[in-house]
């Protein structure tokens, strides 16, 4: 029997049955939010819209029109201001929470302008907890990344948050990881200096409807070609491991770590199920059925090489969350958001 068809509705349920417990917390919030407007981002607000929770979010976007002629309903609900997250002018009022996820993730630019990419985190991050303090925040949340661990060891399976690696500040690409790192750093320091209250989220590899299958993203790339029913090519040998996260897990436990998380708790959110990446194109293929893989064994370019995978048993036993959606079947319904008949 093939496996019955899915809509986005259902996630939205599945989110709202998720966090229902929590949403009341948030009545009456008032929430300052950069990054919103991107994947990860936009979960976080279809989930809170759809729950009808009674709370403000005021949106930091760089191009609000075009938010707005691409999500109308959500721009109807909130509130978008114009800037970017280096030099935007603060909207006025006060803040009950500030979510702070906005960084250019592109692998062209923290390879063309590395510099760039570490301002705009780290000076970007002072300006988000600048205006937390100014506004009188109770609480902040930060969206972090594993790539503050750097290159993970092959013999550590699932890098946990008590490991203290990191990137290689000899190597320009390693200006997103630093970047990153450094953010937390700042993090810390408003939270004894200041007394704010954040807490982290260390965000590895995703998966799920929204995400644009033309980036840098594998997962994607492999999705788009199998829709086209071309041979997916894995430029590389193919070696790297990940593990991906489906974007509605995330939403449900970024909603909760920062409604219910302890005052300066950081955690990994990720899927701790393992996968090379010439296995995740076989894995695509077989799937939605794709003519097949091709690996080309050329130098992988990236950042990481090796393993990317993280412990999450933290965030398990501290807030009770667990991933709900398998790697096939976020595949699938991946492609079904992008129009894949089965």
């Amino acid at each position: 029997m093939s496996a019955p068809l899915w809509s986005f509705a259902q996630d939205l349920a599945a989110m709202d049955r998720a966090l229902a417990p929590l949403w009341p917390r948030l009545a009456g919030a008032r929430i300052f939010m950069t990054g919103g407007t991107g994947f990860i981002g936009r979960w976080m607000l279809e989930a809170l819209a759809h729950a009808g929770v009674d709370a403000h979010v005021t949106l930091l976007s760089r191009d609000p029109d075009a938010f707005a002629r691409r999500v109308p309903h959500l721009a109807g609900r909130f509130t978008l201001v114009a800037g970017g997250i280096a030099d935007f002018v603060p909207p006025p009022g006060d803040f009950t929470h500030v979510i702070h996820g906005a960084t250019d993730a592109s692998a062209d630019l923290n390879a063309r302008d590395p510099r760039r990419m570490f301002d705009t985190i780290v000076a970007g991050t002072r300006r988000v907890l600048d205006l937390a303090v100014e506004r009188g925040a109770g609480r902040v949340l930060f969206m972090s990344s594993g790539a503050v661990y750097g290159v993970q060891p092959w013999d550590v399976s699932h890098v946990a948050e008590d490991w203290h690696g990191g990137p290689d500040p000899r190597d320009p690409k390693s200006a997103y990881g630093e970047g990153k790192r450094a953010a937390e750093t700042l993090c810390a320091i408003y939270g004894q200096q200041f007394g704010l209250d954040v807490v982290g989220a260390r965000i590895f590899a995703l998966l799920g409807p929204l995400l644009s299958l033309d980036t840098h993203f594998a997962a994607g790339n492999f999705i788009r070609d199998a829709m086209a029913g071309r041979t997916i090519r894995v430029e590389s040998a193919g070696t790297a491991v990940r593990s991906y996260l489906y974007a509605a897990d995330l939403a449900v436990w970024l909603w909760t770590l920062l409604i219910a998380g302890q005052r300066g708790a950081t955690y990994n959110m990720g899927s701790e199920q393992a996968v090379s990446i010439a296995d995740l194109a076989r894995r695509t293929a077989a799937v939605l059925g794709g003519p097949g893989v091709e690996v080309l064994g050329r130098a992988d370019p990236g950042w990481n090489p090796g393993r990317y995978v993280p412990s999450t048993a933290a965030i398990r036993r501290d807030l009770g969350v667990s991933p709900t959606v398998g790697l096939d079947e976020a595949i699938r319904r991946t492609a079904l958001w992008n129009g894949w008949q089965p």
